[in-house]
């Protein structure tokens, strides 16, 4: 899995977004580290959205045109392919993300292909070790087959993780289908099982402004650094100490520590740089992270939140990596399209997990239960209602046959669904988990909001991208067929999809 014997991480000064000073600083970077880039060389960085809602969410284009220029100064002719990809957040053609953070433009303009990995093959991929939530992932082939890999995070917070540096940035190394697939309480765990893909030789994280607080809509906070290491734990053992946060007590790494990916002792690390460790945590001094419980979170607000532990057969206290962090996000989103959005929301009531406490709606306040696990048995508005678990055991979920969220298809239904409930206490979203997006169109369903689906502004682009994503698709299904049929598989003389390559 490409563990480096010596853990290293360097620590570099950059006050700004100019492309040749970062260029310089990357290619600095790997030659310090003796890395060449060879054969199919492939940049990840983090597109999760993009665009005027979202300044601080994503990966900066300088510093993806100063990563692909300082890979080709050090690379040269010892690199078959030089390509960037990525999977956006959940039912957002990744397109999208891609134009609207400008990555499109700039890709184009250095000739590197772009990959949209919601619209590539995907690859089986077995695990063996003993921990493993299941027996196998999937994988967009270019990830599948990269010999050359560079992880580009951005340095923000997390409000299911508490922290998304290098790790967590492999979410994005699945399409929605296989990616929601225990994105739940067990999401950490879920992490930790997709560095047995692939290990990047170099990381390289967006420090120059982190976001603080959330994850799409993050407060800015100017660090002025960038970060490169050439191991994962490492890295964001580093980051973590950085802002004061023992790393061990954030899941997935301890996880990967545990599973052999590499040590968080910074005592075992070499650090180095123009800025040292202790300049750095000066630096990142009230950095705030984003681990806070739904109830906390809604006091104040026209929302109260009720949350129970997820299923008992996996008994945890709280569903951190699920419904309840996901409607933090939503009405994050909401909040910074329309700055009006907690004045005009109705009260409402919103229950997670497996819930016995009261709900104190008042008459006409609508609750919202959240999840395939929620359950809940009382008095609404006079009336006795049960609210029963669907939950369906992890083992039970197949990835093979897991389908993609269509976000036209949930505009559909979820605003179906909120008018057929008008007149009803409550309404009830099934999933697990139930999506930002979802959460973001039942939130504007029932309290009357603007939708940021359908701004004017953005719905022809939204459109186009849906539109190209969806037609990628197609035409891969056709391939496949074809290749089911006469034994050969035509798309750019690579393996058939899904079959397992490691």
């Amino acid at each position: 899995m490409r563990i480096p014997a010596q853990p290293r991480v360097i620590i570099r000064a950059c006050k700004d977004y100019d492309v040749e000073t970062l260029r310089r600083i990357y290619r600095e970077g790997m030659e310090e580290l003796g890395l060449r880039p060879f054969g199919r060389t492939l940049v990840k960085p983090n597109l999760v959205a993009a665009g005027e809602m979202f300044p601080y969410a994503y990966t900066r284009p300088e510093c993806g045109e100063a990563m692909l220029r300082a890979l080709q100064d050090v690379g040269g002719g010892a690199m078959t392919e030089l390509a960037a990809g990525e999977r956006c957040g959940i039912t957002v053609p990744t397109r999208l993300s891609f134009e609207q953070s400008g990555w499109e433009a700039m890709t184009s303009k250095l000739g590197v292909k772009r990959y949209y990995f919601e619209e590539e093959s995907q690859v089986e991929i077995p695990l063996t070790h003993p921990h493993r939530l299941r027996d196998y992932l999937f994988t967009p082939e270019p990830i599948a087959r990269a010999d050359f890999f560079v992880n580009m995070p951005k340095f923000k917070a997390h409000p299911w993780t508490t922290v998304t540096f290098s790790m967590k940035n492999y979410i994005g190394i699945q399409d929605d289908r296989h990616r929601l697939i225990d994105h739940d309480h067990k999401l950490n765990e879920k992490i930790a099982d997709l560095q047995f893909i692939i290990q990047p030789q170099f990381i390289a994280i967006d420090g120059i402004t982190a976001g603080e607080g959330r994850m799409l809509t993050p407060t800015p906070f100017p660090l002025g650094l960038i970060i490169m290491g050439n191991s994962q734990v490492a890295f964001d053992a580093v980051c973590s100490a950085m802002i004061g946060l023992d790393p061990r007590t954030v899941d997935h790494i301890r996880l990967a520590e545990d599973y052999g990916f590499g040590t968080t002792d910074l005592g075992k690390i070499q650090i180095s740089g123009d800025v040292s460790f202790e300049q750095a945590k000066a630096k990142a001094k009230g950095f705030k992270v984003g681990l806070i419980r739904v109830e906390k979170y809604f006091e104040g607000t026209n929302i109260t939140a009720y949350a129970g532990p997820p299923p008992e057969v996996e008994h945890s206290d709280y569903c951190w990596g699920g419904c309840p962090g996901a409607i933090e996000e939503a009405i994050e989103i909401l909040r910074v399209y329309d700055k009006e959005t907690d004045a005009k929301m109705p009260r409402m009531h919103v229950v997670f997990g497996k819930y016995d406490g009261p709900i104190a709606a008042g008459p006409g306040e609508k609750v919202v239960f959240i999840g395939d696990c929620v359950e809940w048995k009382g008095q609404l508005q006079g009336k006795l209602v049960q609210i029963q678990s669907k939950y369906k055991d992890r083992s039970t979920l197949d990835p093979h046959t897991a389908k993609h969220d269509d976000i036209f298809k949930k505009l559909g239904t979820t605003s179906a669904k909120a008018a057929v409930s008008k007149s009803a206490s409550h309404i009830r979203l099934e999933g697990c988990p139930v999506s930002v997006a979802e959460q973001v169109l039942t939130l504007v369903a029932v309290g009357g909001l603007k939708n940021p689906y359908m701004d004017p502004k953005q719905v022809s682009h939204f459109t186009r991208s849906y539109l190209g994503w969806r037609s990628r698709v197609a035409l891969n299904l056709l391939q496949r067929k074809r290749y089911q049929e006469n034994g050969t598989f035509a798309h750019r003389g690579q393996a058939a999809p899904e079959l397992a390559l490691r």
